[in-house]
């Protein structure tokens, strides 16, 4: 049985821009600062600056002029980009996926541990929602491609030795898609410690503008109901956003830094997520903020938003439906303080993800040592 600490590598789908995964990304490093990252495309512009300190390292794809901007296109070249990265001195690989890195070859002794974001929405429950929002070329190829892909993505669930789901949401479609059994740890998040300020009017939206965070349905019920609403963020629906917004609605772009995006989440009379996602970083960083959420009740929010304590959830992805929240909202409010809100946010800190992730990857290379010590040495029973 093997001694001493493992030699660590982490496999991260790519490094373009600085979202929730990548965040989850920069924890784990801290955990095993040793550790490479190799990723499909790596983007050092659009990554903060102290990741030109990391290890990182990638696949062929990177080659491809203008990869790190076009890299969703090229998905069919996926697969063998993340299964021709040599992983053989690593004891632990761990990979960080939301797409194909999880289906990189190990060594048959070293442990494969896989932190899901989801699995491959595109391949999977989104499929057709995908398809249908796709043009007409992407339309036509779609259907032959993702019969290919579903299976590879099954074959390459099947090479990790341990799941790791971000939520019981992704828990349970892990073991629909996959069926495999996982571990919930969910992901970290930046919690708010600037002081509390007396709160705005003002109703607050964060996120990409991307048809599936359904900023539509914000934009829509407070013009509805002729209420202020900030929305911070910039994507392809921006056209469409600005075309239903009334004169209530103001856009801030997507330029703001950090700061700037706390000094908003604080000021704002609630946070408001339309969206169904796996996890949902925003709410957690609203609530860090003291600012209660109305959420859309199905995905990650139900498991970060606590219905009439820390926020309110409601039923319908419909504008009608979100402003019936509102009101309810300002004819009732929550039960918890922002002092109880922002303790609740303290559930998915950075430091409680990263003692969670490491004693976890901790046991879970030992458990794999003794298992493999057991198959080599049979007791005498198993011998006879």
């Amino acid at each position: 049985m093997k001694t001493g600490e493992p030699k660590v590598a982490i496999v991260h789908d790519w490094l373009v821009t600085y979202a929730g995964a990548d965040r989850v990304v920069d924890c784990m490093h801290h955990v095993f600062p040793n550790a490479p990252i190799y990723t499909l495309v790596y983007d050092k512009n659009r990554m903060p600056a102290w990741f030109r300190d990391y290890d990182i390292r990638t696949t062929y794809i990177q080659k491809i002029p203008f990869a790190s901007r076009i890299y969703k296109s090229l998905l069919p070249l996926m697969p063998r980009a993340f299964e021709a990265l040599d992983l053989s001195e690593y004891d632990m690989v761990i990979s960080s996926c939301s797409s194909c890195s999880k289906g990189i070859i190990t060594r048959p002794d070293a442990v494969h541990i896989c932190y899901c974001h989801t699995p491959t929405r595109y391949v999977w429950d989104f499929y057709y929602t995908y398809r249908n929002n796709a043009n007409p070329l992407v339309r036509a190829v779609m259907p032959g491609q993702m019969y290919k892909l579903r299976q590879w993505d099954k074959c390459a669930a099947d090479r990790v030795d341990y799941f790791i789901a971000n939520s019981h949401y992704i828990a349970n479609r892990i073991k629909k898609y996959y069926r495999r059994n996982s571990d919930v740890i969910y992901p970290c998040v930046h919690i708010n410690e600037e002081p509390f300020v007396p709160k705005e009017d003002f109703y607050l939206v964060v996120g990409r503008f991307t048809w599936y965070k359904r900023i539509d349905l914000a934009v829509a019920a407070c013009t509805m109901l002729n209420r202020p609403l900030i929305v911070i963020g910039a994507g392809g629906e921006a056209e469409h956003l600005r075309a239903i917004a009334g004169p209530t609605v103001r856009f801030l772009g997507g330029g703001l830094s950090d700061e700037e995006v706390r000094g908003y989440y604080l000021r704002a009379k609630a946070f408001l997520f339309p969206g169904e996602e796996d996890f949902g970083i925003t709410p957690v960083e609203a609530q860090s903020a003291g600012t209660p959420v109305l959420a859309y009740g199905r995905g990650g929010a139900c498991e970060t938003v606590v219905d009439g304590q820390t926020g309110l959830l409601f039923d319908a992805q419909t504008p009608e439906c979100l402003a019936d929240c509102i009101r309810r909202f300002e004819a009732q409010g929550v039960s918890c303080t922002p002092d109880q809100i922002r303790d609740h946010s303290r559930r998915f800190s950075e430091q409680r993800f990263e003692s969670e992730f490491r004693d976890y990857c901790r046991r879970r290379y030992d458990d794999w040592q003794k298992e493999l010590y057991n198959c080599s040495h049979p007791s005498k029973e198993e011998s006879d």
